[in-house]
């Protein structure tokens, strides 16, 4: 597990919580020589945990499309930046780039890369582990989400069960390391068997 891509909020986000957590992942990433991919900009989270590692002496590597690079929020003290077209050939590139996906709290930037990349994990086009940082409770209702929709038969149980959910940095990166998919099965079959019923 050499480089995470992580995504978190372009906002600080109410109260210090969030902002110490991400000072603290920079320092665990620091600790456990993981390079940061982020999106590139020097605002919100981003900023503050862009900054931590690169101040320790840790490598953080940005990705940014080029209408918001000219708007001129890209970290200009990073390691490396990646101008791209879009924001979905930022996607791409990002998950090229990573060996695992840590999403922390964060809007709907934050939503939008998070579910692509576990939509890309269930499709087997990746086999890369995807983590929740669950912060005081932030992704409660989208947990939430998820086993109602597992209930409800939209989500496979398996596939629900592929994500690494916890409220511990520490506790994620060493699920990330030691990560193996969880088998799959035969979930088209059995979804094509269903429509076909029906």
């Amino acid at each position: 597990m050499e480089k995470i891509c992580v995504f978190c909020g372009s906002s600080m986000g109410k109260g210090d919580i969030y902002k110490k957590e991400a000072l603290n992942l920079a320092e665990v990433f620091y600790k456990n020589n993981i390079t940061l991919i982020f999106g590139g900009s020097d605002i919100g989270l981003m900023k503050i945990m862009a900054d931590r590692l690169m101040e320790l002496g840790g490598e953080v590597i940005g990705v940014m499309p080029h209408y918001l690079a000219d708007k001129e929020i890209y970290h200009k003290g990073i390691t490396k930046l990646h101008i791209v077209d879009s924001m979905a050939e930022r996607k791409t590139l990002m998950a090229k780039l990573s060996d695992g996906f840590i999403a922390l709290p964060g809007g709907l930037g934050t939503m939008d890369e998070l579910m692509e990349m576990m939509t890309l994990n269930q499709l087997r086009i990746q086999d890369k582990p995807v983590s929740i940082l669950n912060t005081n409770g932030f992704f409660n209702s989208i947990i939430d989400f998820f086993n109602h929709a597992v209930q409800e038969g939209f989500i496979r149980e398996e596939h629900n069960n592929n994500f690494i959910i916890s409220d511990n940095l520490e506790e994620v990166i060493n699920q990330m390391k030691s990560f193996k998919p969880i088998e799959t099965k035969k979930w088209l079959a059995d979804i094509k068997k269903e429509s076909s019923n029906n």
